[in-house]
This record gives structure tokens, sequence and C-alpha cells, in this order.
């Protein structure tokens, strides 16, 4: 499988962000069901109270048993023109209710009515019903066949002619002679005269009526006195010869009860209804008595509130954008996609089948909106339904969260772009430190001095700075080294140069030579510059089996200042010709390290200040404590450094007016020296320097102290 590069690696990093987004359309599901859950409880609360009202404000209003037959009398917000035509009616093109059932009630708004079960037949009553605050409206439409008409001349022929009975519900069922029934009889189509009174002669003027003819029959309008509350309502078509009485009817409606919107109770339950619902209440049988809803009402804006309005819109569409848009309607459509199973009802109905709805429920309107619904029982086996719109909610919760989730998706695509731009410039800053360090390396092979960089701004204090930073001094280092074993075998040959010609030149002497004493002489100088070869390959297989022994090497708390003490008195035992003294503290200057190491070291201090100091002069070992430590010192009284001097490198001597001694100056003892005072976590370091009047070099380092009690393991690198 190839690999992946930096861009790649990033841009799927960063396509992980989209999780974002999803959890948070996740969230919005789980929020909207919790709010759904809280507003179906407070709803239902609402429901509770709201049917304890509408049952006080019907106590006076006998209710409707299951199974009576009503008329249901539509509230008509204007006056009807009494011609005999429907055309102002609602629903007036309707097709005719043949025969209408539960389903069908359901599924479609009809205002026409007939009897419940009517079986379909030519002279069949189908009956519209509406109210003013002063009359009552009705259509009747008679279908099958023409009228057979009424003739004034010869009242006895055959003709149809409809009884309108009207009573309170304490009258009997029977025709009431006093101006409680009237009898319609045809006669040229348009307005007709309401007959009553016993022998039908009287006109009522408070009743009119008119007829017209229609493509399937014939219809009646007619418009009389508004009944009192509970009154009832009975309609009887006849036809033959006579009066009404003297034969059977046609078609008729039985003694049916008038039912209407209670307008008092649909004011008392408005202002108790909060923005986006709405209520109906319903007698046992179904039909609604009120019918309330509350919308927002946009407050009427002043002529600065139009101005400002319309500015802030303006401003609005600057801003807006698309994608918050389409955020917010993908959001809504998820949240309605999950909503659980919802009912679909006809809220225009004049009645509500069934009556009992599942509780609670989510009801799906005619027109497709979603709403909660809680029902309660009201005083007389009525019910009250409360329903909140749930779009009305979804865009409580659906605008702010569909914002959240559109910003969301642009901040992640501005990520994307700002991570995938961070990642080309970061393998920029890759591919030129790579093609740096390929060009740290010349054609024939030699290391350049450092990362060749064009300025320190190229260099940068991020990681990636600091790891071209750490390849600079990484090349240098390695340069260096380069360096030191290009120049090893120039010193190494230099210095073995000098005992293999003394060897070399002894050796041909013996061959020449016939006197004992001088053949003696030769061989005394081929010892000593074969003793020098011996001391060179001696000190530095030193150098390299004291690297290896100080990773094995374990540390330990000693008190530097004896050692110091012990080492002095020793050196100046062994060598009567110099002046050594120690000057610092008898004791009580702990430190982490070997004391056996800082002996080796002390050792190669003093060796090489005997080596450049005169005879009688001092050698001072100095210790005192500063802030990092113990500070260790070697000063000899001699010859100065050089300045820039490298001593601490193989096979170097600097030293100006070096002594001619015996023992030859071969350059290693410093380099262990250096060893050592890294081993003990500090560096030597060495300056010409004037002490007590003396002019002379000093060799220091600083070794860590560790104060009574401390953990040793804490120091320990």
């Amino acid at each position: 499988m190839a690999a992946l590069s930096l861009k790649r690696q990033l841009l799927l990093v960063s396509l992980l962000m989209l999780l974002v987004p999803l959890a948070g359309v996740q969230f919005a599901l789980e929020l909207d069901n919790i709010l759904r859950q809280q507003a179906q409880q407070q709803l239902q609360q609402q429901a509770n109270r709201l049917a304890l009202l509408a049952g006080d404000e019907l106590l006076a209003q006998p209710p409707l048993a299951a199974g009576t037959f009503a008329v249901y009398t539509a509230a008509q917000n204007s006056a009807l023109l009494l011609d005999g035509y429907a055309d102002d009616w609602p629903g007036y093109d309707s097709p005719e209710p043949f025969p209408p059932s539960a389903q069908a009630l359901l599924s479609a708004l009809q205002p026409w009515q007939q009897l419940p079960g009517a079986a379909p037949q030519p002279s069949a009553l189908y009956w519209q019903a509406s109210h003013s605050d002063k009359a009552l409206y009705l259509l009747i439409r008679i279908p099958g066949q023409p009228p057979q008409l009424f003739n004034p001349g010869a009242p006895q022929q055959a003709h149809h002619r409809l009884l309108l009975q009207l009573f309170s519900s304490a009258n009997e069922l029977r025709i009431n002679p006093r101006n409680q029934a009237w009898l319609l009889r045809p006669s040229a189509p348009g307005q007709l005269p309401a007959r009553s009174g016993a022998d039908w002669t009287k006109t009522d003027p408070d009743v009119n009526a008119f007829w017209q003819p229609v493509a399937n029959g014939w219809q009646l309008e007619l418009a009389l006195p508004r009944p009192a509350v509970g009154s009832r309502i009975a309609l009887a078509l006849y036809g033959g010869e006579g009066v009404a009485a003297e034969s059977p009817p046609l078609a008729q409606i039985p003694a049916a009860t008038l039912v209407r919107r209670n307008a008092d109770l649909e004011q008392a339950l408005a202002s108790w209804l909060d923005s986006g619902q709405q209520l109906r209440v319903m007698e046992e049988s179904g039909w609604v008595i009120a019918r309330q809803q509350r919308t927002v009402i946009a407050k009427p804006a002043t002529t600065t509130d139009v101005e400002q309005t319309t500015a802030r819109l303006d401003q609005a569409d600057e801003n807006a954008s698309w994608l918050q848009q389409i955020g917010q309607n993908l959001l809504q459509a998820l949240v309605k996609a999950n909503q659980p199973d919802s009912l679909l009802v006809n809220e225009q109905l004049w009645r509500q089948l069934p009556v009992n709805l599942p509780a609670p429920a989510l009801m799906r309107h005619s027109n497709g909106s979603l709403w909660l619904s809680a029902q309660a029982p009201v005083f007389g086996g009525r019910t009250l339904v409360l329903e909140q719109s749930l779009d009305q909610l979804l865009n409580i919760s659906g605008a702010a969260l569909g914002t959240v989730l559109a910003r969301s998706f642009l901040i992640i695509i501005g990520l994307v772009v700002v991570l995938l731009g961070y990642a080309s410039w970061l393998s920029w800053r890759i591919s030129r430190l790579a093609k740096w360090v390929t060009q740290c390396v010349n054609a024939d092979g030699r290391m350049a001095a450092q990362v060749p960089l064009q300025a320190k701004s190229d260099i940068g204090n991020d990681e990636l700075g600091q790891l071209q930073q750490r390849f600079n001094r990484l090349i240098s280092s390695l340069h260096g080294y380069n360096q030191y074993l290009e120049s090893f075998s120039q010193r190494l040959s230099h210095e073995l140069k000098t005992p293999l010609a003394v060897v070399r030149s002894s050796l041909d002497n013996l061959t020449h030579c016939t006197d004992e004493a001088e053949r003696q002489n030769y061989l005394t100088r081929a010892q000593s510059a074969v003793a020098r070869l011996s001391g060179i390959l001696r000190n530095m297989s030193e150098a390299t089996r004291l690297e290896q022994s100080l990773e094995a090497e374990h540390k330990e708390v000693f008190d530097v200042a004896e050692v110091l003490a012990q080492v002095t008195a020793a050196y100046q035992a062994l060598d009567p010709h110099h002046v050594i003294v120690y000057q610092g503290p008898e004791h009580g200057s702990q430190v982490l390290g070997s004391p056996e190491l800082l002996v080796q070291l002390l050792d190669k201090l003093v060796d090489n200040a005997r080596d450049f100091t005169p005879g009688g002069q001092r050698i001072e070992l100095d210790l005192r404590r500063v802030d990092q430590g113990w500070q260790l010192s070697v000063f000899n009284q001699g010859s100065r450094l050089p300045a820039g001097a490298d001593i601490f490198s193989a096979f170097v001597s600097h030293r100006i007016g070096e002594l001619d001694t015996s023992e030859h100056h071969l350059g290693q003892g410093l380099l262990i020296a250096q060893l050592i005072a890294n081993y003990h976590l500090t560096r030597l370091e060495a300056d010409n320097q004037s002490q007590n009047g003396l002019d002379g070099v000093a060799f220091r380092l600083v070794i860590p102290a560790v104060e009574s009690g401390a953990d040793i393991n804490s120091t320990t690198p």
C-alpha cells in the first residue's frame, strides 16, 4: 500500500471533522424528541384546564348524547341572498352525498347533510343549514325528478309539499298549529309563501322561501327567525293529493336537534390559547360546538419601524447565506422525517370522527401540517381537543440549530482549506529542509560546515524550525568530526614520524657501527622511540576504554573537598619540584559522581600543569561554592594559551613556551579530562588568568551539589 502524502493525511483528518455536524444532527433529533415530549405534557395540562373552563361555560347547554340525530348549522358571517340558487352557499358545487359514511365524512369537507345510513332513493332529502345572529337558513335539495307544482285554483290536485316543524325541546313531537309549523308548496319558480295555521291559509311574513329547479330535481332555500338553543327541527316531503296529514311522507327528517357553534364559549377560550394553537370542543356524537385558534399577529409598524425593518431586512439579505438556508431546511426535513406516525384528520369538518383520539397523538391536517394533539373530557360527555403547531416548534428549534449546523459546515470547509494550505506550506518547508540536507554533502562526498540556510527567518521558532536548528548543529558536529578524522592521520603521522625516524636511523647506524659503546647508544635511542610509540598507542586506547567504561560506571555521593585534600597531599609528596597547594573547605561539599574518575581527571589536569609549570612555581587546586554547585579549578603558573585554542582535541598542544620534558606531551590527557567532566554533568573550561599576582592558566568545572536528604535517583541523568 502506497504511503499517503502529508496533504492527504491532513485531508483525511480534516474530513473527520464532518462528524461534528453529524453529531449535531443527532443532537437536534434527540432534542426534538425531548421538546416534543415536554410540549405534549404541557399541552395535555393546558387541555385539562381548558376542559374545566369549557365545562363551566356549558352547564346551561344540555349535552347531545351519542346517537342523537342532529342538524348542524354553520355560522354565516353575512346574510344570504334568498333566490332559490345555491351559489352563495359553501360547497354548492360539491357532488350530492349518496349516501355518506363515517369514512366519507373524514376524507373531505362535505357541507351537505342527510339521514345517517339512508339508502339511495330518488325522493331522499339533502340539506345544508347555517345561521346568522338573527336568522336560520336552510337549503333543501330534493333529487330524482321535477316537482309536481301546486295549482291554487285546484288545491286538491296532486302536488309536492314540504312540511317544516320547529319546536323547543319541551314540546311534543307533533304538528303545532301555533306558528311552529309551515307548509311550503312549490308553484312557479321563485318565491313561495310559507303557510301556517290550522288550515294552512295564513302566510307567515317572517319566513322567506324560494325554490328553483336543478339538473337532478329541485331545491328550496328559506330563512326563518333564529330559534333558541336546544330547539329541534323536522322536515317531511309529501306528494299526491290533499294536505300533508292525509298521506304518508315520501321522505322525512325526524325531529333533529339544531347544533351550532357556541360563540360565548369560543370567546371565553380564545384568551387562554397560546400562539400557534387551536382547539375544538365536540359533543359526544362528534358535532363541533366550538372552534378557536390563535396565530401570531404582527404589530402594526410605524413609518420609523418600517424604515428600520426594511434596513434590517436589507442587511439580513446581504449577510444571509444560501448554505444556512439549505442547512435549516435540511434539518427541518430530517426532524419531520423523525416524527412518529401521524393521524390524518380534516380539521374543518363539522363532525369529527372518531371522537376517541389516541393520546398523545400527532395529527396531520388536510394541508399537510403536523400538530401535537391532546384531548380532555368536558362535562356532559363532550371532548376538548387542543392542538399545537409542530411547525412552530420546528421553527424555534430548527432555525437556531440549522444556523449552527450551517455555520459549522462553513467553519469546517474553511478549516479544511486552511489545513490543506498549512499542509502545503509544511510540506514545502520539509522538502526545502530535505533539499538543504542533501546539499550538505557535495559531489566528492565532503560534509559542508552547516545547513545552507538563507536567513534566520527561514528557520522559524516552531518544532520544524527547531528540527532545522538541530540539523544545523548536527551537520556542524559531523563537519567538525570529519575534519578531525581528516586531520587525525596527519596528526598521528606527525606524532609517529619522529620516533619512527629515530628507530630507523638507530637501526641503520647499528649495521655500520662497530664500537660497542656507540652501538649501546643507538639501542638506547631506539628503545626510547619504541617506548614513545607505545605511549602514544596506550593513550589512544585509554580514551576509547574510558568512553566505554563511563557507560557502566555507577554514581555515588561523596565529599569532593576530602578528595581534593587527599590528592593534593599525594601530589606534593610525589613532586618536590613544584609547590602544589589546596584552597577550600575540608569537608561538607557533597556531590554526585565517581570519586575514582574525579581523581583521574585531577591526575590529567595536574600532570598537564606540571608539564607547563617551571620548577619551584605554584600549582593551586581550588574549591568554592557557586550558584550552580561546587566549582573546582586547577591553576598553574607558567605559559599562557593562545586565543581560540582548541586544547581538548586529541594530539593538540598550543601552549607557548612548552617545556622540554622527558615525558613527551601527546595531547590526549585533556580529551580524557573532558570526557570525565561530561560524565559529571559539567564541562571543562580553560582560560588565561592572573591569580595572586601570578600569570598562568586555570582549568575550571562546576559539579552540581547534592543537598542533605536529596533523592539520588532524581539527580541521576
